[in-house]
């Protein structure tokens, strides 16, 4: 007999079918007449009750049924009897497929801590916490897809081993089939990278940015969506090693439509786990996150609010609430500054634009005051910014003064600065990070928990 998934048992009504089901065993009680065994196969969160009446089963038969063993239970579907569901299975064989024995399953008591979990984290997706995050990133990863393919954009996959460095920051991981110890140097001592694999300096990339561009002045409308690393020693709540990015780049959007793309993208996954997720949101909202559902319909029924930074800090200096951080124009601004304004003062998501350029890449298009960047960041309630982006500077000239200006080699870039020598065109594009949108869409707390395995400082066990 075929398999059935638990979540298209639980939407079966019960005509006294025979059904097949298997998974994982979350709980087993009972007495010397009856025992009810809840299972799940991860296909949604809720469990369906399995019941073995004591006349057709022996305590020894179900001796190792315990928490986390795997079953297989071939019964009849039935009205339940009891609260919390509306089918259960009336058990005629219950087939143990591998044990879990209870001295040692790490997951036998509930109320595990994250952390706890996060030392464990082969086995946390068996937990209820993390198969509603994992469900829901999946749910995510599609709507990504789903949305873009909508738009005609074409999806492209850009290097993973890069030479160039898009965000200029020098935080990264070097690839290298050179011999560590004695590795071949230069005449002035140095590593010489000439005899390594791919015969220069690579790393593992920050951004698929930069050859995005190049291929959107091709294709006109392209996005990526893979792993980019970033070798910052950093342990905070808000930072992973290895991380995802969808990066969309667009030949002939200006400013205007890349901020249009970007509230419109937001709110189309946004409301996508809403209505697609409903069951792994609540139990979030409930277990973790009392504002969650509140935040999320918040996001899809307001405008964004746009303003540019200059306004903003004029809107922070006169606030009466008082910052960790002192905002003055030129500074960076820092989280409880975006929350501010999205919390407090607009009570929206808020567009900021038209950034200093010394706080901005080299690649954004310079505004005509020749202080001010063509940026935009979106910001978020409880996160701060989730989306950076910008036009991109396709003035030949104006890009390589920006780059000689803070150290980018244009030798190094040649390719990068061919896409403005040869039919240049306006240019945007923003970078939304994968896990702080989940973070978002999720309401956990800590990065490290949106994502299966986990990368950061000192860890890269599983």
């Amino acid at each position: 007999m075929k398999r059935t998934k638990v979540k298209a048992v639980l939407q079966t009504a019960p005509e006294g079918q025979e059904v097949l089901v298997k998974g994982w065993v979350r709980t087993k009680r009972g007495n010397k007449y009856v025992t009810f065994i809840a299972v799940n196969d991860g296909s949604t969160i809720h469990n369906i009750q399995v019941v073995a009446d004591m006349n057709l089963f022996t305590d020894e038969s179900l001796r190792d049924i315990t928490t986390g063993a795997s079953v297989s239970v071939l019964g009849t579907l039935v009205q339940s009897q009891g609260k919390g569901q509306t089918v259960e299975i009336q058990a005629r064989t219950i087939e143990v497929l591998g044990t879990a024995d209870p001295e040692t399953y790490p997951l036998q008591k509930k109320g595990h801590s994250l952390e706890f979990l996060r030392e464990i984290a082969h086995l946390r997706p068996r937990t209820n916490t993390f198969g509603a995050v994992l469900r829901v990133r999946h749910a995510m990863a599609f709507a990504v897809h789903q949305y873009f393919n909508e738009k005609g954009f074409f999806y492209i996959h850009t290097p993973i081993v890069t030479a160039s460095d898009a965000e200029g920051a020098g935080e990264m991981f070097r690839v290298t089939t050179l011999d560590p110890v004695n590795p071949p140097l230069t005449e002035t001592g140095e590593v010489n990278f000439a005899e390594d694999f791919f015969g220069r300096s690579t790393n593992l990339t920050v951004s698929g940015q930069l050859e995005g561009e190049v291929v959107a002045m091709a294709l006109s409308e392209i996005y990526t969506f893979g792993p980019t690393f970033r070798a910052e020693n950093s342990n905070t709540s808000r930072h992973l090693a290895e991380f995802w990015m969808i990066e969309p780049e667009m030949a002939f959007y200006e400013l205007e439509d890349n901020m249009d793309l970007a509230e419109d993208f937001l709110k189309y996954l946004v409301r996508y786990a809403l209505d697609n997720c409903q069951d792994d949101l609540q139990f979030l909202n409930d277990m973790y996150d009392k504002e969650l559902l509140n935040r999320l319909n918040f996001v899809v029924g307001n405008e964004f609010q746009r303003l540019t930074y200059t306004e903003a800090v004029e809107i922070l200096k006169t606030a009466k609430q008082k910052f960790e951080y002192k905002v003055e124009w030129g500074t960076d601004l820092q989280s409880e500054h975006e929350r501010y304004l999205v919390e407090k003062h607009f009570k929206k998501p808020v567009i900021l634009i038209d950034y200093p350029k010394e706080i901005k890449s080299f690649y954004m298009k310079l505004n005509e005051d020749g202080k001010t960047v063509r940026g935009m960041d979106v910001l978020f309630p409880g996160i701060g910014e989730i989306i950076g982006g910008s036009q991109r500077e396709e003035d030949y000239e104006k890009l390589v003064a920006r780059m000689r200006e803070v150290g980018v080699p244009e030798k190094e870039m040649w390719w990068f600065l061919d896409t403005r020598r040869f039919g240049t065109v306006p240019h945007s594009g923003f970078g939304l990070g994968f896990e702080r949108l989940l973070l978002f869409v999720t309401g956990m707390g800590n990065i490290r928990d949106v994502i299966p395995f986990p990368r950061f400082p000192k860890n890269a066990e599983f």
